[in-house]
């Protein structure tokens, strides 16, 4: 057997045997084995293997044996007996899957394209998603049939802490892939979450296009409402606009969100247990640079600067790039041995200040403590920094599926 044959496996990007969208195919058809496209496009890439490979007539067997692995060795297995079935646009790590699946649906599509995320996936939930979803080659995966779209679409061209670009942005255009999936497929009902700034991008044009494609599309849409995480037992001040939508022929024209759970949750919940590595407190030197960048915000009547977060407090909300972790810092003095385990300039500061772990984070967005996180630190920070703070998915989703009957 050729050498590169031997070791076969599922991993996004790094499949020199099977291309990404290959995986997809197989680990979809896996867990979804009733959908006829997924077994037709299945069976013709395992055809193709074969032919192409004749030294190798054990390889169909091989592949498919890999595949069954990715699928079985995983947290958040699919639902075997579903009360409902959804598609997941713009996945990230799955936050919006967790949330669903934890109330008996299940998931027959998924669609992700930057490929650490991908790879997390893969790592939680045994499936690989399809990549680009303006291209389509994807769209054409999408089944026909399913109760609920679920997408987040990206964040870049809305948020507040961005550029502030917007629909003539590519990214921004990425609503209309939406719609146009809306168009073909009509499910029962949409949620789609975004960042606060959509409610105010343009002078509230941005919103008013959406929710005008969303009618003409034949859905009654309730307005939107502005979520925060905080109010759905999580530690975290985050605030993103929620939009549900509901097919007009259903004859829904009211919907509730969901009520404010209660409670005064604070970082203390989700802090670690145990000693975290040196790696995650901020050398003396960055510490200086940090106090002196604030100083000077300070002086000319700014408040953006680095925060130390109490534990009997709520963090900020965890974003992407900027000073999203330095306005999460905590106080952990358990620190015994500041020897650096990573290169920085200075020593590692005596105060105990230090940035919270990806796994703070993901706890920060409900996620449980099952979840695998697969891949290295940047990566994690920006994965949970994308995604969806999973309580606050699941209550408004039980509300979806309370009007749908479900």
């Amino acid at each position: 057997m050729p050498k590169n044959l031997k070791n076969i496996s599922i991993v996004p990007g790094k499949n020199g045997l099977l291309s990404d969208t290959d995986q997809a195919v197989l680990t979809h058809y896996l867990q979804n084995p009733e959908i006829p496209l997924f077994y037709t496009e299945a069976n013709r890439i395992l055809e193709n293997l074969v032919a192409c490979n004749p030294e190798a007539p054990e390889l169909r067997d091989k592949v498919m044996n890999s595949a069954r692995r990715a699928v079985d060795n995983v947290p958040f297995t699919a639902i075997l007996n579903p009360r409902f079935t959804f598609v997941d646009l713009f996945a990230g790590i799955g936050g919006f899957r967790i949330a669903m699946q934890s109330l008996g649906g299940k998931c027959v599509f998924s669609s992700e394209w930057d490929k650490e995320a991908q790879k997390t996936y893969l790592a939680n939930f045994g499936e690989v998603p399809f990549g680009d979803i303006t291209r389509e080659e994807t769209k054409r995966f999408i089944p026909d049939e399913f109760d609920v779209l679920c997408a987040g679409f990206p964040c870049q061209a809305f948020s507040l802490a961005g550029k502030k670009r917007g629909f003539n942005e590519t990214r921004g255009t990425l609503f209309f892939d939406v719609a146009e999936i809306i168009r073909r497929k009509r499910p029962q009902a949409i949620f789609l979450e975004n960042v606060k700034g959509l409610k105010i991008h343009d002078g509230g044009r941005t919103l008013d296009v959406i929710l005008h494609t969303l009618a003409d599309l034949g859905y009654y849409v309730p307005d939107p409402q502005i979520v925060n995480a905080m109010d759905f037992g999580l530690p975290q001040h985050r605030e993103r606009i929620y939009i549900v939508g509901f097919r007009d022929n259903l004859n829904i024209r009211d919907f509730a969100y969901p009520e404010k759970m209660g409670g005064n949750p604070c970082f203390a919940d989700v802090k670690e247990r145990n000693t975290v590595s040196t790696k995650y407190y901020l050398s003396t030197r960055y510490l200086q640079t940090l106090r002196a960048h604030r100083q000077r915000h300070e002086s000319k009547g700014n408040g953006f600067g680095y925060e130390i977060i109490p534990d009997d407090k709520c963090a900020n909300a965890i974003v992407v790039g900027g000073m999203g972790r330095e306005r999460n810092l905590v106080v952990d003095d358990r620190i015994t041995d500041f020897r650096p385990v990573t290169k920085i300039k200075g020593e590692v500061n005596r105060e105990g200040i230090r940035r919270m772990t990806p796994r703070e984070w993901a706890r920060l967005q409900g996620f449980p403590e099952t979840f695998r996180i697969a891949v290295a630190d940047a990566s994690a920070y920006k994965q949970f920094g994308n995604s969806v703070a999973v309580p606050a998915i699941g209550a408004t989703a039980e509300k979806i599926l309370e009007k749908l009957g479900i």
